[in-house]
């Protein structure tokens, strides 16, 4: 019995070859919703083609060839190393992320060159509280994201394809330009999960390097470890969303497997990048005593007491908007229990005014960096040490 999806891609491979053109124009969203979205064949009008024909060669891959069988000629599929998916991809189809498509055997990125959109943001956002406050950060995404994340906040971005918005070729050396000319010390790779374009990311870093200024990444950190250890090498902060502790809920909340985030976190604390960590907490999903209690126990057990964790608020966004926002009571209660077990940088995210908001010394507990929403209103670090007991405050502050 042939699955619908196989019926599909037969057909319109049968109705390319028949047209003779070798690609048939079909609406994206038709495409998407016939054949689920997760691939995408290489349908689309003219800008798909111009974004195919203009596509560079990705990294992180390797060729599978099936050889023919008399009936069929001999067909190389190629298998996407980027991320823990793995896809493993036929000639004009793309993996799982939407932005990576095999053009005759070759594994091409589709957002190379192709943000969808840029702002200059306070790092703060980000978050990053520990990474130089106040400064300004260029922040910039493409469409496309390995997760399927149920509750998504930037879903129009991150599950977008690349074909949804029409961009113009900026290449890196524009990027940095753009940074520079809006006096931002730092370029953010945000909004989508910027592991898909990373040949992009980490253009655009080594040219920032040159001229000063720093780049950061905001991941769900499910990309594998090769392109990771690159990353790592041009990066100079990463925050990773640790979506919650439990394997069960990646795979039903967010399509998605624990184990490589958890990796991916213990690779980046070996590394010289900071690391910040942020985990949503989505009411009835994963905010049980248990599940905090171990994702808590986990960070200090494997990355240290000094790497600040955000519990930050939820908000009913794409596909949960039955779910409540985060009570803040939710929020405080695994702020005091990663207090209670010697966590020394934990956050209450996204509620502006809160005290948990605030940097706390370890040792004096007084407030060294004080914030309202957003903005520092108050620092008392100097040189990396609290002014009042002159503890070192984790961090990287000049």
């Amino acid at each position: 019995m042939i699955s619908r999806r196989d019926f599909l891609i037969t057909l319109a491979r049968l109705a390319a070859t028949v047209g003779g053109a070798g690609m048939i124009l079909v609406d994206p969203d038709w495409q998407r919703f016939l054949l689920g979205g997760d691939s995408g064949l290489a349908f689309g009008g003219t800008y798909l083609d111009e974004l195919v024909s203009s596509a560079p060669k990705a990294r992180y891959w390797t060729p599978l060839t099936i050889k023919g069988d008399g009936y069929s000629p001999e067909e190389t599929i190629v298998r996407c190393l980027l991320c823990a998916n793995g896809c493993a991809i036929v000639n004009g189809q793309r993996g799982r992320c939407r932005t990576r498509m095999n053009v005759n055997g070759e594994l091409r990125s589709l957002v190379y060159g192709r943000p969808i959109s840029i702002h200059i943001d306070p790092i703060e956002k980000k978050p990053l509280y520990h990474y130089l406050p106040g400064a300004a950060a260029y922040s910039l995404a493409t469409a496309g994201c390995p997760l399927r994340c149920k509750f998504c906040q930037n879903w129009e971005i991150s599950q977008a394809s690349p074909e949804d918005h029409q961009v113009s070729f900026t290449p890196p050396a524009k990027i940095v330009d753009g940074a520079h000319a809006n006096k931002a010390p730092v370029i953010a790779f945000t909004y989508n999960e910027p592991t898909v374009f990373t040949e992009y990311l980490t253009d655009i870093s080594r040219d920032a390097k040159k001229q000063g200024i720093r780049s950061v990444l905001i991941s769900c950190g499910f990309m594998n470890e090769a392109p990771l250890a690159e990353m790592c090498r041009v990066l100079d902060a990463i925050k990773i969303d640790l979506k919650g502790y439990s394997e069960d809920f990646y795979r039903t909340a967010c399509g998605a497997e624990l184990r490589p985030v958890l990796r991916s976190i213990k690779q980046i604390a070996k590394s010289r990048v900071h690391l910040e960590i942020v985990n949503l907490v989505v009411p009835t999903l994963n905010d049980s005593d248990k599940m905090l209690q171990e994702l808590i126990n986990w960070i200090l057990g494997e990355v240290g007491p000094d790497v600040p964790v955000h519990f930050t608020r939820f908000h009913p966004d794409y596909q949960l908007l039955n779910l409540p926002p985060t009570p803040v009571a939710t929020l405080e209660r695994a702020y005091n229990m990663a207090i209670s077990k010697g966590m020394h940088y934990p956050y209450v995210g996204n509620v502006p005014g809160h005290p948990g908001n605030h940097t706390y010394c370890p040792n004096c507990k007084k407030i060294v960096i004080e914030r309202q929403g957003f903005f520092i209103t108050a620092m008392n670090i100097k040189d990396g040490y609290c002014k009042f007991c002159r503890r070192k405050i984790a961090g990287v502050w000049t």
